[in-house]
Parts: structure tokens; sequence; C-alpha cells
């Protein structure tokens, strides 16, 4: 699995971007400790995570606060265990085992696959949507930038640097 990590900290100047490596960071917890440590003046923070452009995370820390992080599909939540890094909140089993398909009948499974592979099932954005609200972006746009059509997650992210001022700063690391 391929996956992009960078953070951008709020300074006066603007942003101060650097790729963050994830390996044997154990919970949310020390992601944010990393972000508390690129913090200038006690500005925002943020984390911008995806993976295999299935789905991307944005966690914040402002201070010594404590991080707010939202998740574009937390269906991948079980599965990847990078999403279930940044993003730890309990979610309702039942939403997530809702599309697994538990059938042995072969034929059954190319087909679903084949219709799979020709509509890209809706995402299950969840988190603090708001997490960009004061930085101009509110939930509602948030929301609907990860339901457009045709928006793959790594293109999210972009449109949100973008309106942020950050987008030359993270994609260097891309």
């Amino acid at each position: 699995m391929s996956h992009f990590a960078a953070l951008v900290a709020r300074t006066s100047d603007g942003w101060k971007s650097s790729e963050i490596e994830l390996e044997g960071v154990a919970d949310i917890d020390e992601v944010a400790d990393v972000l508390r440590d690129a913090s200038v003046d006690e500005g925002p923070v943020l984390l911008f995570v995806e993976e295999d452009d299935e789905w991307f995370g944005i966690v914040r820390v402002d201070g010594i606060g404590e991080p707010r992080s939202f998740i574009s599909d937390a269906r991948v939540v079980p599965a990847s265990e990078l999403a279930g890094l940044v993003f730890e909140e309990e979610l309702p089993q039942e939403d997530l085992l809702a599309d697994v398909d538990i059938s042995l009948d072969e034929d059954a499974e190319l087909e679903e696959e084949e219709e799979e592979s020709a509509v890209r099932p809706d995402a299950e954005p969840r988190g603090a949507s708001d997490v960009l609200a004061d930085l101009g972006i509110p939930a509602a746009e948030l929301l609907a930038m990860c339901a457009e059509e045709g928006m793959l997650p790594a293109d999210v992210i972009s449109a949100v640097c973008e309106r942020l001022g950050c987008a030359e700063e993270i994609e260097v690391y891309r």
C-alpha cells in the first residue's frame, strides 16, 4: 500500500510544511505530539494523510488542545492500520459491516466486483467535518468535496490545500 502523509504549520509568514513518517507512532495521541512538535507560535498544525487514493484524513492540533480528526471514508478504518491511527473514534460496527459480502458464490462475487469497478461506492465521511471551518472551509463544503463525483482523495487534498494557501508546500511531498 502506498500512502502520503505531510503536515503544515501556520506561521506569521504563511505555512511551513514537512513530510511525516508515521511508522512507530502508536495512536492519535502520539500523532498529536508529532504535530505539536511542528507547531510555530501555537498556531494550527494540519496533517494530511491519503492512502492508495481510497481515502484521506485530516488531523488538526491547536497548541496543547486535543487533536481533531476527519476521515473521508470511515469504512476503511477496520482494514487500514493507517486509517485507524489517524481516526480512532468509535464507529458503529453495523455501519462498517453493511457493505461486506459474506456469500461464497464465486459468480456472485465476480458480478459484484464488476459492478463495484464501474461505480465507486459513496464514501462515509466521519469525524470533525468542521476541522477547517475557521480557516475558510466550512463543514458543508468539506463534505461536498468528499462527495463530488470524479474527485479522488488526492484531488480533495489538493483543492483543500489550494484554498488554505499551502498547496505548494504540500505538493513537494507527493
